[in-house]
């Protein structure tokens, strides 16, 4: 029998043993680019205390700012002090900027859930392709930079157009969260799933994050061919 129909016949877990996570404080690192600004907005108006954060505090209080600010319980800050007082940070900064910034903060990530949402892609004239680090992948990256972090992998295949356009209020599709620490995924998990839409999916260990970093190169091909915001389902889950 193939490992897909290994699964045992054990009840399937639900969202409600998921823990409370609305007392959060949410830090977004590269919070001024449109992955991270849409993530930001997508938890703040779920209720959840957002720090965004850029190497330029002024840029990132003015990115909280257009996001409603005070009335959304959106701030910001820069990536040093996001990182220190947030209980959970995402990390979306650009790639070619990924391991310089995640090595600046190493003190202040310690102890902390680190959310890796980065997808390392190349492009050339035939579209997007996916790179492979040294280590694996983006998230085994961050994992080898921040051996005192509790890193964890998610929101990678989710449109940045969707997330920021205000007038969605669902956005329906799976996040695939990846690490090697139950607790932690867990908390990943049911930040996602204050999303109105969203579901979070245990999809393994970092070991497996490049798979799914390198997926993006196909929905974004998907989406050029049929002018689309795909997402993923995971069936029978």
């Amino acid at each position: 029998m193939t490992s897909l129909d290994s699964a045992t016949n054990a009840p399937k877990p639900s969202a409600r043993e998921l823990p409370d996570v609305s007392q959060l404080v949410v830090g977004v690192l590269g919070g001024t680019g449109d992955q991270g600004r849409g993530l930001a907005l997508r938890l703040a108006r779920a209720g959840q205390q957002v720090i965004i954060g850029s190497r330029d505090a002024a840029r990132a209080e003015a990115s909280a700012a257009e996001l409603g600010g005070g009335s959304l319980g959106v701030r910001g800050a820069d990536n040093a002090t996001v990182a220190r007082e947030s209980d959970v940070v995402i990390v979306a900064v650009p790639w070619d900027g990924h391991a310089a910034t995640l090595s600046a903060l190493r003190e202040e990530l310690a102890g902390k859930i680190v959310v890796d949402c980065v997808n390392p892609l190349g492009f050339d004239k035939q579209g997007a392709y996916a790179l492979k680090p040294e280590e694996g992948s983006a998230a085994q990256q961050a994992a080898a930079l921040l051996p005192d972090s509790r890193v964890t992998a998610a929101f990678h295949h989710l449109s940045a157009v969707l997330l920021q356009d205000e007038s969605v209020e669902r956005i329906d599709t799976d996040v695939l969260v990846l690490g090697e620490e139950r607790a932690a995924t867990d908390v990943v998990q049911a930040l996602a799933e204050r999303i109105p839409g969203m579901r979070g999916v245990f999809a393994g260990r970092l070991r497996n994050a490049h798979q799914v970093e390198a997926l993006v190169a196909n929905l974004i091909s998907v989406n050029r061919r049929y002018k689309a915001h795909a997402g993923l389902r995971i069936t029978d889950v």
